[in-house]
C-alpha cells in the first residue's frame, strides 16, 4: 500500500477531527436553541424568529459555493495551504459574531419594534454564517487530500462526526448545568429571565471551540505541495506521451474536472439529493425537538438539554461501528439501516402521542439513525470527489448550498403554518409540533430512500458526459 493510500497516524486523525469542533458547538446552539431563544425568551413572533433563521440559512447557502470556488482557486498564504487559510478566516468570523446572536439587543428597549431588532441581529447572523461556511468547506475539502483510500475516508469522516457528537454533548451538558445553576423563578418554563443562560452558554462555547481550533491548525499539515506536484507531474507525463505516440487512447484514466463539468455529471445530483435529504432530517429534527418537548409533551425546560444529550450519546456510540459495518455490508446498506432507525422513531412518535419516559427510547433511535445517515452521506460525497481534489471544495459547497437553502425554506414554511402567533403556547400548537416531528423524520426519510435507490441503480462514478472532447478526425483525446 502506497503512502497516499495508508491511513493517517492517530494523532493527525485526531487533530483533523477537532478542526470542526467550534463549528459543531455553534451549530448545536443554532439549530436547537435559536427558535426557542428568540420566541420564548426574547418574545419574537413565530414568523419573525423563522425569518432570522431563514436569513442565516440563505447567507450560508450563498456563501458556501462561493467559498468553495474561491478555496479551489486561491493558493493560500505562503506555505500555510489554501484550505487552512480559509479555515482560519472562517474561525475568526465565527468568534467575533456568535456571542451577539444569543444576547439581548444592546441598543433596544421595551418600546423597540421587532423589525428593528431583526435589523440589529441580521448582520451578526450573516457574518457568523459566512465564517461557518468557510470553516466547514475548507475542513471537508481536506478529507480527499489527506487520504485516498475509500475506507480511510469513511474512517476520517467517522472521526469527524464523533467530535461533532462530542460537541453536541458538550453543549447540552453545559445547558443542563446552567439551567440548574442559573435557573430563574420559574424552573419549568422558559422566559426573559433565562437570557443570561443562553448568553453565558454562547461565551463558554466560543472559549472551548477556539482552543480546539488551535489544536487543529498546529497538528494538521495540508498536502498542498503533494497535490501541486501530482498535477504538474500528470501534465508532464501527458506531454511526454503525446511526443512518443501520435495516437492516444480514446479515454484518459483521471481527467481533471473543473466546476462546470460537475454540473453535467448525473452522480453529482444523486449525491446532492441524498445529502440534502439527510441534512433536512438531522437539522429540522434538532431544530424542533425542543418545541416538541416543551409544547407537545409539556416537559420541564431541563428536558431540552437531556433529550438532545441522549440523542447524541447514542449517535456517538454508533459512530464507532460505522467503519466496520460499512466495510462489510457497503455504504448504501449502512445508510439504509440508518433510515430504518429514523422511520422507527417517526412511527413511534406518530402512535404514542403522550409518551412519558418512552421519549428516551425514541431519542436513542433518532440519534443513532441521524449519526449513521450523516456519516455515510459525507462518505458518499468524498467517494464522488475521489481524486478530483482540485475542485473538491466546489462539490462540498454545492452540496451544502442545497442543504442550507432547503433547511431555511422548510423552517420558514413551518413557522408560517404555525396556528399561534403569540409567545404563550395555545392548544392548537400542542399537536402542531407533534406532526412536525413525524413529517420531518418519516416524510423526508422517504425522499432519502428514493435518492438511495437511484444510487443503487446508477452507482456513483464519473461518466464521460461533461468531459471536454477534442477530435481531429483520426485521434480522440479527453
Amino acid at each position: 500500500m502506497s503512502d497516499t493510500e495508508r491511513s493517517l497516524p492517530a494523532v493527525r486523525r485526531l487533530c483533523y477531527a477537532v478542526g470542526h469542533f467550534l463549528n459543531d458547538l455553534c451549530a448545536s446552539m443554532w439549530f436547537t436553541y435559536l427558535l426557542v431563544f428568540y420566541h420564548s425568551v426574547l418574545g419574537f413572533h413565530n414568523t419573525n424568529a423563522g425569518v432570522l433563521l431563514l436569513v442565516g440559512q440563505i447567507a450560508d447557502a450563498i456563501c458556501t459555493p462561493l467559498v468553495g470556488y474561491e478555496s479551489d482557486q486561491t493558493s493560500g498564504c505562503g506555505n500555510y495551504g489554501k484550505r487552512k487559510t480559509w479555515h482560519l478566516v472562517g474561525t475568526l468570523s465565527v468568534v467575533v459574531s456568535f456571542a451577539f446572536i444569543f444576547s439581548q439587543c444592546l441598543v433596544c428597549n421595551l418600546h423597540t419594534p421587532q423589525w428593528a431588532s431583526l435589523v440589529y441581529f441580521a448582520p451578526f447572523i450573516i457574518i457568523f454564517q459566512f465564517g461557518w461556511a468557510a470553516t466547514q468547506i475548507s475542513h471537508l475539502s481536506l478529507i480527499p487530500e489527506l487520504v485516498t483510500c475509500e475506507h480511510a475516508k469513511v474512517e476520517l469522516t467517522a472521526y469527524r462526526y464523533a467530535f461533532t457528537v462530542i460537541a453536541n454533548i458538550t453543549v447540552y451538558a453545559l445547558a443542563y448545568l446552567l439551567f440548574h445553576v442559573e435557573a430563574g423563578e420559574d424552573e419549568d418554563s422558559l422566559g426573559p429571565a433565562d437570557v443570561n443562560i443562553f448568553r453565558n452558554l454562547s461565551l463558554i462555547v466560543l472559549g472551548i471551540g477556539m482552543l480546539f481550533a488551535i489544536f487543529f491548525h498546529l497538528g494538521t499539515t495540508e498536502n498542498h505541495n503533494r497535490r501541486e506536484h501530482k498535477e504538474s507531474g500528470r501534465e508532464e507525463e501527458e506531454e511526454a506521451e503525446g511526443e512518443r505516440r501520435p495516437l492516444l487512447s480514446s479515454t484518459v484514466s483521471s481527467p481533471l474536472l473543473q466546476w462546470k463539468c460537475w454540473l453535467q455529471q448525473p452522480s453529482f445530483y444523486q449525491v446532492a439529493l441524498l445529502y440534502m435529504s439527510t441534512r433536512l432530517i438531522v437539522n429540522l429534527s434538532q431544530t424542533y425537538i425542543s418545541m416538541y418537548l416543551l409544547n407537545t409533551l409539556g416537559l420541564p425546560k431541563k428536558f431540552i438539554a437531556t433529550i438532545p444529550l441522549v440523542m447524541y450519546v447514542s449517535g456517538f456510540l454508533s459512530s464507532f461501528i460505522m467503519k466496520p459495518v460499512s466495510k462489510h455490508i457497503g455504504k448504501s446498506l449502512t445508510y439504509f439501516v440508518g433510515l430504518l432507525l429514523i422511520m422507527g422513531f417517526s412511527y413511534w412518535v406518530l402512535l404514542d402521542k403522550e409518551m412519558g419516559q418512552q421519549i428516551y427510547g425514541a431519542a436513542v433511535l433518532l440519534g443513532a439513525g441521524s449519526a449513521t445517515i450523516l456519516v455515510i452521506s459525507l462518505a458518499m460525497t468524498a467517494e464522488l470527489i475521489a481524486n478530483q481534489t482540485q475542485s473538491g471544495a466546489f462539490v462540498y459547497g454545492a452540496m451544502s448550498f442545497t442543504d442550507k437553502l432547503a433547511n431555511g425554506v422548510a423552517v420558514m414554511m413551518i413557522q408560517a403554518l404555525h396556528p399561534c402567533h403569540t409567545v404563550v403556547c395555545c392548544p392548537a400548537c400542542v399537536w402542531f409540533y407533534h406532526y412536525v416531528m413525524v413529517i420531518v423524520t418519516g416524510g423526508v426519510a422517504i425522499i432519502a430512500a428514493l435518492a438511495l435507490c437511484s444510487i443503487l441503480i446508477w452507482p456513483i462514478k464519473i461518466r464521460p458526459r461533461g468531459l471536454q472532447v477534442i477530435s481531429d478526425g483520426t485521434t480522440t483525446v479527453n
